[in-house]
């Protein structure tokens, strides 16, 4: 029986490898056409080849896909006009070929400060061309499992796909730990309490409050069959943002607020939400937290 393969552990490229059929990635901007940024090397900075993004074709199980993998090595996954215009680009080429899906495996502090007000509209333009895809009918899942997480404008990008999987050792927030204390205070939030850090913007917590839909354990398999699970469970249903959906949206988000905001700890939120053992959580294995959030987590 071979060992399971960690996703957080692995770079972009060996996730491609192994979420997608053996060698059917095929890479529309290849290493040898050197796209950097020009921003960077104007501030002697260092550059990339692929500017921190792979993007490209690939078959799941077969199917048909168009892929994204940000590479967190790079500058944190940090997203430039560059890196920005090539996810834009996959993501308007998904609409014009009618595929199956867009995956994008999301691993990004948010925007490249480097690049200041370029990197801004970049986020912006990634943000229309998500929901643009969605509305012509192309669904988009995201994955989070990488060390850097999902912060920032990846954040809210992440937030606008079709369906989200998590790992418990993926992060998803607006801000990070680091922006929020330095903002607010360290008694607002302690960026060195690694704990904290987890139990706020984990997986699990993103998963009890209905920010994400699946949680996986950290192996490659695992995110494999999630991801051809949502492509399957996704063919065919309406994937547009409409205004009934923003509204229920916005009553979770009410109801969140009034029922867990004035709580200073995920464990107190756990609590309220009546999960067994909730001091326990950060300890349970996938499959037995699945199993006790089946009818304690946000929405269901």
């Amino acid at each position: 029986m071979s060992r399971p393969v960690s996703y957080q552990e692995a770079t972009a490229r060996e996730r491609l490898q192994h979420l997608f059929d053996a060698g059917s990635f095929e890479e529309f901007i290849p290493p040898s056409a050197r796209i950097t940024s020009p921003h960077l090397a104007q501030l002697n900075a260092p550059v990339a080849f692929d500017d921190g993004v792979a993007i490209g074709r690939a078959l799941l199980g077969g199917v048909p896909v168009y892929v994204a993998a940000q590479e967190g090595a790079f500058m944190g996954g940090a997203v430039g006009e560059v890196h920005g215009a090539k996810l834009v680009g996959l993501l308007r080429k998904a609409v014009a070929d009618k595929v199956a899906a867009v995956v994008l495996l999301v691993e990004s502090g948010g925007v490249r400060l480097h690049e200041a007000n370029a990197g801004l509209i970049a986020v912006s333009e990634v943000m229309r061309a998500l929901l643009d895809a969605r509305d012509a009918g192309i669904p988009v899942i995201a994955l989070v499992g990488g060390a850097n997480g999902a912060f920032g404008g990846m954040g809210i990008v992440t937030r606008c796909a079709n369906m989200i999987v998590m790992s418990e050792e993926g992060r998803l927030a607006m801000s990070g730990p680091e922006v929020i204390e330095t903002a607010s205070g360290v008694e607002e939030f302690d960026s060195r309490d690694r704990a904290l850090v987890w139990r706020t913007s984990g997986g699990k917590h993103r998963y009890l409050l209905g920010d994400c839909q699946r949680i996986v354990a950290d192996d490659m398999a695992a995110f494999r069959a999630a991801v051809q699970e949502a492509v399957a469970t996704l063919d065919g249903t309406p994937t547009g943002l409409t205004l009934a959906a923003l509204e229920a949206e916005q009553q979770m988000l009410e109801a969140r607020l009034n029922n867990y905001g004035a709580l200073p700890d995920p464990v107190d939120i756990w609590s309220a939400m009546q999960m067994p053992d909730a001091s326990n959580i950060p300890m349970l294995d996938v499959d037995s937290f699945i199993a006790a959030a089946a009818t304690h987590r946000q929405g269901v």
